[in-house]
């Protein structure tokens, strides 16, 4: 029976088998590559605020504690967004006809409340609690980053599945006393890991990954 194909095809069909494997490769890659950039994770992206609200400036310069603002860190599964009426209490005197503030002076005027582009925004399916993380001696830096250095809030950390459970399977190493998790400049001792291996039995700490901890 004749040939129907010349030899030729064989050394054209390895090459397209190679060529396809590539891109398939590439293609894989180039995916793995955004899902971690942080165009896909944004971390480090400021996001623009209807009014630039800076933390350094407040947290740090002028040193006003987290729960000024955030209310509800401690008791609640929500750390809280403030109110107009929390800025107000400052910015009806400090700045109180400055351009930059309109949008918070309209908002006291009119009872309407400030839109804020949220940063930290996990997926509806992720259930997180503030209260007992910080309760159980986890700090605001740990997943918040240095806030009192950014003068717009971007995400340190990607707040990925796999971010999590890192601490998750090891949260020990994340530990501080209770009264310092506010504290974005506590020195650690320099016996750490013995104090860490106290607070975890002092707050009952203990590796957490079954899957309706978070997914509820």
């Amino acid at each position: 029976m004749a040939q129907l194909f010349p030899r030729s095809s064989n050394q054209w069909v390895r090459r397209s088998l190679v060529a396809a494997a590539i891109l398939g490769i590439g293609f894989v890659t180039v995916v793995a590559m955004w899902f971690r950039s942080p165009y896909s994770t944004w971390v480090h992206i400021a996001r623009a605020q209807n009014v630039p609200f800076s933390h350094k400036h407040h947290a740090d310069e002028l040193g006003i504690d987290c729960r000024f603002c955030h209310t509800s860190a401690e008791k609640s599964a929500y750390a809280g967004i403030p109110s107009t009426e929390t800025c107000m209490k400052c910015h009806s005197v400090i700045w109180k006809d400055s351009t930059m503030l309109e949008p918070v002076r309209e908002s006291s005027r009119t009872g309407k409340p400030m839109v804020w582009k949220r940063v930290h925004d996990l997926p509806d399916h992720v259930y997180f609690d503030h209260s007992i993380h910080l309760n159980k001696g986890i700090a605001c830096v740990s997943c918040h980053g240095q806030v009192d250095q950014m003068p717009l809030v971007s995400k340190s950390k990607s707040l990925r599945m796999e971010w999590c459970l890192e601490c998750h399977r090891n949260p020990e190493k994340n530990l501080r006393p209770s009264e310092e998790v506010f504290n974005p400049n506590w020195k650690t001792p320099d016996d750490l890991k013995e104090l860490q291996k106290v607070l975890a039995k002092k707050y009952h700490v203990q590796s957490v990954t079954h899957c309706n901890a978070c997914h509820r």
